[in-house]
């Protein structure tokens, strides 16, 4: 590779996706692949040992989200620059990761050429954003009196009550006694949020909660 090659990380633990990624950055004459992480810890350890410059990094992985690596190596590393690539476009995920210092935002469903375009941009130390993710940043940005956003805002208040309480790492009993609900209600409603929130369980839950500041 020529010396003014830009050098690439994938973080994203869909091997089908990396792999479809790996053929894309192939593809260009300018990029050069020089690792691949499947969770957020191996994302942070190989980013500090490999120093690429820019890092495709997924939001949501096992071993420590995306947004806790992005924090991790930005702190580690203030010039490598990190590129979302996610499926999540809610306003929480958006302003978790720029607070984290992810300098770009694309979704996992951008086209080819578009996704180059912000490898290219973001390595270039451009801050870029998919379409629908540049309206809410813009929109936020205009306005700067307003208040932040409301954490997840598809969330009754006696749901985000209790994804509070759940990300302080408590049981459904002590949230029950907590908010004088039943157990069986407090179950309930974290069925719900699991849904809304589109998680798998309780550990993702709270992983979304953190990282979108919510103790």
């Amino acid at each position: 590779m020529v010396g003014d090659s830009l050098r690439l990380l994938v973080a994203d633990d869909h091997p089908l996706f990396r792999k479809g990624l790996r053929t894309l950055l192939g593809s260009v004459s300018d990029f050069e692949l020089v690792g691949e992480a499947e969770t957020g810890e191996a994302a942070v350890e190989r980013c500090l040992s490999l120093q690429p410059d820019v890092v495709l990094m997924d939001l949501q992985m096992p071993g420590g989200s995306g947004i806790d690596a992005i924090r991790e190596i930005v702190a580690a590393s203030p010039m490598m620059k990190i590129l979302v690539v996610t499926l999540f476009e809610d306003d929480d995920s958006v302003f978790a990761a720029l607070r984290a210092g992810a300098r770009g935002y694309v979704l996992k469903d951008t086209d080819e050429d578009e996704m180059i375009r912000a490898i290219q941009a973001v390595g270039n130390g451009e801050a870029i954003f998919s379409a629908a993710v540049a309206k809410m940043v813009l929109a936020y940005f205009a306005n700067p009196r307003r208040e932040a956003p409301q954490l997840f805002p598809t969330l009754t208040e006696r749901e985000r009550e209790i994804l509070r309480l759940l990300a302080q790492g408590k049981s459904n009993p002590v949230i029950a006694a907590e908010l004088f609900l039943s157990p069986k209600t407090v179950a309930n409603h974290l069925s719900n949020i699991f849904s809304k929130l589109q998680v798998a369980d309780r550990a993702e839950a709270i992983i979304r909660a953190r990282d979108a500041g919510l103790r």
